[in-house]
């Protein structure tokens, strides 16, 4: 793969029935998802109250901090596009997440939590989060203590909001899976401010939210090496993946992770638009999906021009 190659497209284009008889029963279409690793239940309430008991429950835990909050319905039309009302809320409680971190600071990728609440073609609302088993597989924790924890939390706030028991779907995958790993040679802080200069000059692209993972460890006795995550989006990239496979918004906005590690190499790493083929079921989206691979390269890559 050539990454020079991928930066001038970066640059160029990123963030660019037959009648029935009446008196059959209508068919009816399983519309549960079927998405790796993102445990989910249907509520039972409508999209606006799922969402605002969510939300409510996050306010009310001391332990908890709500980091960004992305209606996905708004930036679509925000860009002249239609989505179902689909919201994704971002927290964090670093008492539970450092200790992931400290075991793989890739893990930083999937962190702060978040939890997807979406209402489909059918008008039926889900609830959706990321299992503890996909985040200990996808970044090879073990059985780190807080997962246990974290678990019930993500359980607990989401069967409080839909009021509904969660199902859980299989997320054996394989160990960095749908993650690229780019090697810096600058230091963390010349590559962190870098790929930060790089998409905050981007008129196409909007930064969500900052994480400094290391900072928020500090703030409760914990120790963390240098991690800092950039959540960032761009609707007119977005929307045709949730379009076509709704789920897809639990992966979107756009995640960069940028840290260094114990032996003093600095990593960027960033989520392979491939997932959102092989974990959401995303077709006939290649552009798209080529455009935003692209755009990713060329950012992760834009500190060794």
């Amino acid at each position: 793969m050539n990454l020079k190659f991928f930066t001038g497209i970066f640059l160029a284009l990123a963030f660019v029935a037959c009648d029935e008889d009446e008196t059959k029963e209508p068919e009816t279409t399983d519309t549960a998802p079927n998405v790796i690793g993102m445990n989910f239940l249907k509520s039972t309430q409508s999209f606006d109250e799922t969402y605002a008991v969510l939300k409510a429950s996050l306010e009310a835990n001391d332990n908890i901090k709500i980091v960004a909050e992305v209606d996905h319905a708004a930036n679509a039309a925000s860009v002249g596009l239609e989505l179902n009302p689909t919201k994704i809320i971002f927290f964090g409680n670093p008492n539970l997440g450092t200790p992931l971190m400290q075991v793989n600071q890739q893990a930083g990728l999937d962190l702060p939590q978040r939890i997807l609440v979406y209402q489909n073609d059918s008008e039926e609302v889900y609830v959706g989060y990321n299992s503890t088993v996909y985040l200990a597989n996808r970044h090879t924790l073990g059985d780190v203590s807080t997962l246990s924890a974290i678990a019930g939390a993500l359980k607990n706030l989401s069967e409080n909001a839909g009021v509904e028991e969660v199902t859980e779907q299989p997320s054996e995958v394989i160990a960095d899976y749908n993650v690229f790993t780019v090697a810096s040679p600058e230091t963390f802080d010349a590559t962190y401010e870098g790929i930060m200069s790089v998409i905050d000059e981007n008129p196409n692209l909007k930064i969500v939210a900052e994480l400094d993972h290391q900072a928020n460890a500090a703030n409760v006795e914990l120790e963390l090496l240098p991690t800092k995550v950039i959540i960032f989006g761009n609707p007119k990239l977005g929307t045709p993946l949730m379009q076509d496979k709704q789920t897809s918004a639990l992966d979107l906005p756009q995640k960069i992770l940028v840290y260094q590690n114990s032996e003093g190499g600095v990593k960027i790493a960033f989520n392979s638009p491939e997932l959102f083929m092989s974990r959401h079921g995303v077709t006939d989206n290649d552009a798209t999906l080529e455009t935003i691979l692209a755009a990713l390269q060329g950012i992760a890559t834009s500190i060794n021009q």
